[in-house]
C-alpha cells in the first residue's frame, strides 16, 4: 500500500454514498446527497443531444472548448467586472470536485498548510492528503456559522499556502458577507504569501437580502485567489460534471499541470452544448433562484410543522438542524433511525468536521427536489412532533 492510500484510510467510503445506500434499501425519501430529483431545462437537453449528433465527441482541448472559455470569460465580467484571458486564465474541468483536486494538487508541496472552515466539503481534507500537504482546522462558530478572527490569524504561518472558502456554503448554506470578505482581503495583506481558494458552486443559488460577491473582485485579490464553480448546480445537471476555474497566469498553470493527469479533459459534447446556451444564462438563473426560494421556503415550513429547529440558509440548497434539542445528542445514529424507522434520509453534519466533538448533533437536509417530494418527507416526519 502506498503514502497516498495510507493517508486516505480514514475517509473511506464518504457519507453521501452511505446516506444513499441506505436510503435505497429502505426505501426513504433521500435528502441527503445533494442532487435533484428532476433534469435541468428542455432548451440545455436538446443543445446536448445536438452536439453528440454533430460532435464534438473526441477529446477536448485538456484546458477546454474555446468558445465555452469564451463564453465564461463574459459571464464573470458581467457578472463581477473581473476579466480573465480565456487561454491563459480559465480551465475547464471534470465538475468543481476535480477542480478542488487539481488546484491543490496543483498548488501544494509535502509540508504546506491548508486552513479548511468546518463544516468542510468532504473532498477537501482528502485532496490535501494526497498532496502530501496537512490540513489545519477551524469551526465556524454556531448558530449563524461565523468566523472566529482572533483564532484564524493564530492559525496562519509561514507554512500556510492557501485558505478554503466555500460561498454560498455547502452544508450551512452561509454567505460570507461584503464585511466578512473584505476581513479575508485585509488577512490577505497581512500574509502575503496566502492564497485563497473560493470553491462557489452555489453562486446562483442565493436567497435576499444575501448577495453572493466573488472574493476575486476586491482590490487587490484577482490575483491572489483561484475561483471554482461549476455548471451542476446551477443548471441541475450534476451527472454531468463539467466545472471551471478562474486563476492568474501562473496560478492556472498549477491548476492545468495537475488536471492533466487526472481527467485531462471534460465531456467534450457537454461542453460544446454550455457553450452554445451560455448566453439564456441571466435569465435562467433569476428564475433559479425564485424556484428554490421557494423549495426552502416549503422545507423549512415543514420542519416546522415537525418541531425540528432549523437555520435559515443564505443561499446553497441545504439546510442544517441541531436535533439535540429533540433529545437527539448523536447526529449519525439520528440520521441512520430517520432513515430505517420514519422513510427520510439526511446527512449527519459531524462527518462535515474533523474537530472532535464538533457537529455533534447536527443534520443535513437537501431541498433540491420536487415539491412533492418534500412535502412528502415532511409528512414522514411528523411523528417526531410527539417523541
Amino acid at each position: 500500500m502506498n503514502q497516498v492510500s495510507q493517508r486516505l484510510i480514514p475517509f473511506g467510503e464518504s457519507i453521501f454514498s452511505t446516506m444513499s445506500r441506505l436510503a435505497v434499501q429502505h426505501q426513504a425519501v433521500n435528502l441527503s446527497q445533494g442532487f435533484p430529483d428532476f433534469d435541468g431545462p428542455d432548451w440545455l437537453i436538446e443543445a446536448a443531444v445536438k452536439a453528440i449528433h454533430n460532435g464534438p465527441n473526441q477529446y477536448a482541448p485538456s484546458l477546454g472548448n474555446p468558445l465555452l472559455r469564451q463564453k465564461l470569460s463574459e459571464k464573470m465580467e458581467r457578472e463581477a467586472g473581473l476579466k480573465y484571458e480565456p487561454d491563459r486564465e480559465i480551465t475547464v474541468v471534470s465538475g468543481a470536485t476535480e477542480g478542488i483536486a487539481a488546484v491543490l494538487l496543483g498548488l501544494l508541496n509535502p509540508g504546506d498548510e491548508v486552513i479548511l472552515f468546518e463544516p468542510f466539503y468532504d473532498s477537501y481534507p482528502a485532496c490535501v492528503a494526497m498532496a502530501g500537504a496537512t490540513a489545519r482546522f477551524l469551526p465556524l462558530r454556531l448558530p449563524d456559522f461565523s468566523v472566529d478572527w482572533e483564532a484564524l490569524e493564530k492559525l496562519i504561518t509561514p507554512k500556510t499556502r492557501a485558505l478554503m472558502i466555500n460561498t454560498p456554503g455547502n452544508p450551512h448554506g452561509k454567505v460570507f458577507s461584503g464585511h466578512e470578505l473584505d476581513l479575508f482581503r485585509q488577512l490577505g495583506e497581512r500574509h502575503p504569501q496566502l492564497i485563497f481558494i473560493t470553491d462557489e458552486v452555489y453562486e446562483h443559488i442565493v436567497f435576499a437580502p444575501a448577495v453572493h460577491v466573488h472574493l476575486a473582485s476586491l482590490p487587490g485579490m484577482r490575483d491572489k485567489t483561484m475561483v471554482i464553480s461549476s455548471f451542476s448546480k446551477t443548471l441541475s445537471m450534476t451527472g454531468w460534471k463539467v466545472g471551471y476555474v478562474f486563476a492568474p497566469p501562473a496560478l492556472t498553470a498549477a491548476v492545468r499541470a495537475s488536471h492533466q493527469f487526472l481527467t485531462f479533459c471534460s465531456v467534450s459534447p457537454l461542453q460544446a452544448a454550455l457553450a452554445e446556451v451560455m448566453d439564456r444564462l441571466p435569465d435562467y438563473t433569476t428564475e433559479l433562484q425564485q424556484e428554490y426560494l421557494q423549495r426552502r421556503d416549503l422545507w423549512c415550513n415543514l420542519l416546522e410543522e415537525a418541531k425540528i429547529p432549523y437555520n435559515v440558509p443564505q443561499g446553497s440548497y441545504f439546510v442544517i438542524s441541531d436535533v439535540r434539542s429533540l433529545g437527539h445528542q448523536d447526529d449519525v445514529k439520528f440520521c441512520h433511525w430517520i432513515t430505517e424507522k420514519l422513510g427520510v434520509a439526511a446527512i449527519p453534519a459531524s462527518a462535515f468536521y474533523h474537530t472532535p466533538g464538533a457537529g455533534r448533533g447536527l443534520v443535513r437536509w437537501a431541498f433540491c427536489k420536487s415539491l412533492d417530494t418534500l412535502r412528502q418527507a415532511g409528512q414522514r416526519l411528523l411523528p417526531l412532533r410527539h417523541s
